[in-house]
Formats: C-alpha cells, sequence, structure tokens
C-alpha cells in the first residue's frame, strides 16, 4: 500500500495541477498536499473497513493482507475521483479563461477607442481583475508617466457596444489587496 500511496501521491499533484478541482488553477504544491490529505484520511478511515469487506470475500488472507489491499484499492479510488472531478470542472476554467479573453479584448478595444491619449499609448500596461468569474472584470491602464490609471468594467454577456463602461482610477492593485 505505501508504494501506492507515494505513487498516488504524485499522480494527484499532477491530475489536480492540470486539472484543478475548484477555482481556475492550483499549483502542483497544492495538489499534492491536497492529494496527500485525502489519501492519508482515506487510509486511516476506510482501509480497515474494505479490508474486513476483501477478508469475507477471501477468508484465505491475513487481516494485515486485506487491508494492504482495501488500503490501495481507497488510493485508487480517491485518485479516480480527483480525476473525476477535475475533468467535470475542466470545461469551467476553459470557459472561464475564454470569458476573460473576451473581456480584455473588449477592455483594449474600448480604451483603445475613447480612453484618453496618454492612457491609449500605455494599453501593453493593462491589468484584469476579476469581478464575478466568467462574467464581470475589472480591467486598469495605467497613464504614460504612471502617474493616473484609467479603468473600465467589462461584462462580457452584455451586447459589445453596451459591455464596457468607464470604473474609476483606482488600481486593481488596490481591490485585490482588499484596501479602501
Amino acid at each position: 500500500m505505501w508504494p501506492a500511496f507515494a505513487t498516488l501521491i504524485i499522480a494527484d499533484a499532477i491530475i489536480g495541477h492540470e486539472l484543478p478541482p475548484a477555482g481556475d488553477g492550483q499549483t502542483i504544491v497544492a495538489a499534492a498536499l491536497l492529494g496527500c490529505a485525502l489519501n492519508l484520511i482515506g487510509v486511516v478511515v476506510l482501509s480497515w473497513p474494505v479490508g474486513v469487506l476483501i477478508r469475507r470475500r477471501r477468508s484465505d488472507l491475513p487481516m494485515v493482507v486485506a487491508r494492504d489491499y482495501g488500503g490501495t484499492l481507497v488510493l485508487v479510488a480517491i485518485t479516480a475521483g480527483l480525476l473525476a472531478v477535475g475533468l467535470a470542472h475542466r470545461a469551467t476554467v476553459l470557459a472561464h479563461r475564454d470569458a476573460l479573453r473576451e473581456a480584455t479584448s473588449r477592455a483594449e478595444a474600448w480604451i483603445g477607442d475613447r480612453a484618453p491619449p496618454e492612457f491609449r499609448r500605455s494599453l501593453y500596461t493593462m491589468t484584469v481583475f476579476t469581478i464575478e468569474a466568467g462574467h464581470i472584470y475589472r480591467a486598469c491602464v495605467r497613464s504614460a508617466d504612471g502617474s493616473h490609471t484609467y479603468c473600465v468594467v467589462v461584462d462580457d454577456q452584455q451586447p459589445f457596444a453596451r459591455s464596457v463602461r468607464p470604473a474609476g482610477s483606482e488600481p486593481n492593485s488596490g481591490l485585490a489587496s482588499g484596501a479602501d
């Protein structure tokens, strides 16, 4: 069971990083920690009951061996579960990434067309803050000299002509940190 435990933590880390079970992404370390915690809980809580069930089917096995088999089955089931949840959540992750790209494109077009000239020259400095994933974003551009910020809110579910509106001059960094 323990070689499977170590191997499946690596598999869980890769699966969790490539197919996050929640949110838009997960670091490989966070995915490994999640896999390790789930595997430990699974082994501690479920290996004995599953081992008892295996021993009922194969009474020739010593309980220690049946528990080892049970723990290995639990570990494989956890990895399969993480894979299933990641695959189910993948469509949402891809939709959010597409919506972010669309919102960024709309903000660039709007700022490039309507913002004062000192901001139009700085479109490459755009930062985008997610207000509601897959739906509402706030995009900001610094002035050419870096002293001012021009921001817009993009609602990509609105028609293009009504999807962007001015949103003040506070940089996204202040919003992201929760500053007043």
